[in-house]
């Protein structure tokens, strides 16, 4: 096994210690805690495909795992923020709808291509929605406590990450589109 995709398991494996942070209130600044977590979470997205390619070290179940890790850990902390109970929980779960909704297909898409002997990774589009949810969710896992530091700065995160998620979710409808049209030849017999 390889540093990138070793980088990948990592990623999945901080997935549960995300979720332990950001769901235990006991523990002092949780949430902060979390999206250091997160944040390092997403470095390793980051750093393992740019690993992949600068040492020619891409490989099929690197392509196969990498967008794998990548929804579990921002489907983890879009079902925490949906489950907050905090301001605009219904703007948050909708928005969550779309990008599971949208991943569930795309990896549906996926499997069709694998049956038919294509391997298909992500592309440019894909990558910056991905950015954008990451982004929005660095502001927001962490907001609450934040918020109790001080109001304006947490009152900053929160409507911050909103706007970046209804942008991530706009990117996610276009690059999901755009990925179809893109190899809708695997839909083809």
């Amino acid at each position: 096994m390889n540093l990138p995709t070793k980088l990948t398991f990592l990623r999945i494996l901080m997935i549960p210690l995300f979720v332990v942070f950001f769901f235990v209130t006991a523990i002092p600044y949780n949430r902060i805690i979390a999206v250091g977590i997160f944040a390092l979470a997403c470095l390793t997205d980051f750093l393992d495909g740019y690993l992949a390619r600068k040492n020619n070290q891409v490989t099929d179940f690197g392509k196969f795992l990498d967008p794998i890790a990548d929804k579990m850990l921002v489907s983890c902390a879009l079902i925490g923020i949906a489950l907050d109970g905090s301001i605009l929980q219904v703007y948050v779960a909708v928005c969550a709808m779309v990008i599971l909704c949208r991943e569930l297909m795309i990896s549906g898409f996926r499997i069709v291509a694998s049956s038919k002997g294509v391997t298909l990774a992500a592309d440019k589009l894909g990558k910056i929605k991905t950015i954008f949810q990451m982004i929005a969710l660095l502001l927001l896992i962490p907001y609450m406590n934040i918020l109790a530091l001080h109001a304006f700065t947490g009152d900053m995160f929160l409507y911050v990450g909103f706007a970046l998620l209804g942008l991530a979710t706009l990117m996610t409808i276009i690059s999901g589109i755009n990925y179809i049209v893109r190899n809708r030849e695997v839909l083809k017999g």
